[in-house]
């Protein structure tokens, strides 16, 4: 018998329809992924089980026994935990006061055992072993840590009430490869104790590794479930747009123009080694190598978010001195981050405002036509096909793709000549993706010239004219023609900074 069985979900916010007929069946020691676009409805099906939102129609059962959950700690006193992608961590409270939150030890008197709490929170925090790092400590205030540290807190803060079924939302999305390896070996673990864990993901490669089922979501209808052993990366991809595939390599130019827009020599920061690479017009130039070995510090450097101390940097063969972020977007810089939510848009404000915040500060307008400007936004939307009510609407309305396409959005009104993106593709799923590939392609056609960064290898090499492999902080190989390949990336990323090329 499923230990959790929703049937013909159905939830509308206002005109926008989220859920139609979301249906889920749970097995007991499963772990079941929700499949499907941005927008499909899987992360409204997930808050429906885990009490975020009330359905407008539709059963939910939970042992064979039906349940509505009026608020998440009545989902979460029946044994259901949720780690959301957008995090739930309370910033300035430790480590362990966020693992423990809402399961604080008490003593007699009802008051936080402080040692135990920390004693308990360091046991949790083993589960992850040497991949949390040497900063992780319990007493640091989580807004002080890394993307990757506070994706683990809010893992194990879900583990920490014990709960017998766990949602897991985009939960690798800021982990490296050897942290995503460490999780997988905790999930397996946790189906061995019987556990039941739904996952949302658009890693095509963590579907068929750790997954037993998937039920894919279109247009807020379930369109299917399927066995993962019975199934293909092409099937589930058809399951979810719809209609056949193709192959997802996009076609390489083989004329890239000459011309260098973009030069860098020995540039040194905290993290960079003498880094120097030449950027051409027109080009799609990927950072690649393990995670955190310096690709996001070029960029952040580049757009003069973190200091430089040493190096030269000329854009169109003119030096550039000291930088900063309004700087660098005079000089056509553009800076597209994979974390929405900190570096990406501001999300309870409207789209309309988000999507001119840089034209204006590029152009040091106080004034300007409201009319005139979204009718810009309008064309700008359209182009990135995004979805949405209103202009007006706040972004957290929108769907984790269409907020993605705000966060671009906003910056292809400012013309830029030289596009860095830091993971762009983070939590978004195929079909935008896709979008945001032939997108980038359109661009360089029109002379941009793209320095980017993917967490996922394959995506890196199926997208880039070359590739600058880094390692602690050195580009240690540089990847191009036949060499462009999952071995030859694999082995510079291993590769010693002082290793013969």
């Amino acid at each position: 018998m499923p230990i959790l069985e929703a049937r013909r979900i159905r939830k509308h916010f206002g005109g926008v329809v989220a859920l139609e007929d979301g249906n889920l069946s749970l097995e007991p020691g499963e772990v079941h992924f929700l499949m499907g676009s941005n927008g499909s409805g899987k992360s409204t099906l997930c808050k429906v089980i885990a009490g975020v939102v009330a359905p407008d129609d539709g059963q939910l059962e939970l042992g064979g026994q039906p349940v509505r959950f009026a608020r998440p700690r009545e989902a979460k006193a029946r044994g259901i935990a949720v780690v959301y992608q957008e995090l739930s961590l309370i910033p300035r409270l430790s480590v362990a006061r966020n693992i423990l939150l809402g399961s604080e030890p008490r003593g007699r008197t009802g008051l936080v055992n402080f040692k135990r709490l920390k004693a308990e929170a360091a046991a949790a925090a083993r589960l992850f072993g040497s991949v949390l790092g040497a900063d992780f400590d319990l007493d640091t205030p989580v807004d002080q840590l890394p993307p990757d540290a506070k994706q683990i807190v809010e893992i194990l803060k879900a583990l920490a009430a014990e709960p017998q079924i766990i949602i897991f939302d985009e939960a690798t999305s800021s982990l490296h490869r050897e942290q995503v390896r460490v999780f997988f070996e905790l999930v397996r673990d946790l189906k061995r104790m019987g556990k039941s864990i739904v996952f949302i993901s658009h890693r095509m490669e963590e579907v068929f590794e750790i997954g037993d089922r998937a039920t894919v979501l279109r247009g807020g209808k379930t369109v299917g479930t399927v066995n993962l052993k019975e199934t293909t990366r092409d099937g589930l991809v058809q399951m979810m747009v719809g209609h056949a595939v193709g192959g997802a390599r996009l076609e390489r130019s083989h004329r890239v123009p000459p011309r260098p827009v973009l030069r860098v020599d020995g540039l040194r920061s905290r993290r960079l080694r003498d880094v120097s690479f030449e950027l051409r017009q027109g080009e799609i130039l990927g950072l690649g190598g393990l995670h955190g070995q310096g690709q996001s510090d070029l960029l952040l450097c580049l757009f003069g978010v973190l200091p430089v101390r040493g190096g030269t940097v000329y854009v169109e063969c003119e030096r550039v001195g000291a930088q900063s972020p309004r700087r660098a977007m005079q000089q056509g810089f553009a800076y597209v981050s994979g974390d929405r939510a900190r570096h990406g848009v501001l999300l309870v404000r409207p789209i309309l405002e988000n999507m001119i915040l840089c034209l204006l500060q590029k152009t040091h307008r106080l004034l300007f036509a409201r009319k005139r400007l979204a009718g810009d936004v309008r064309q700008v939307a359209g182009r990135l096909n995004m979805l949405f009510g209103a202009l007006g609407s706040a972004v957290n309305e929108l769907s984790g793709g269409n907020q993605q396409k705000v966060v671009i959005g906003k910056w292809l009104l400012t013309v830029p000549g030289i596009l860095l993106m830091d993971d762009p593709t983070k939590g978004i799923d195929y079909h935008t993706k896709e979008e945001l590939y032939g997108l980038m392609r359109t661009m360089c056609e029109e002379g941009v010239a793209v320095l980017w960064h993917s967490s996922e290898d394959e995506e890196l090499l199926n997208h880039s004219d070359r590739i600058l492999v880094f390692n602690e902080g050195h580009i240690v190989d540089e990847l191009a023609g036949e060499r462009l390949s999952e071995l030859e990336l694999y082995r510079s990323a291993l590769k010693s900074a002082h290793e013969p090329g």
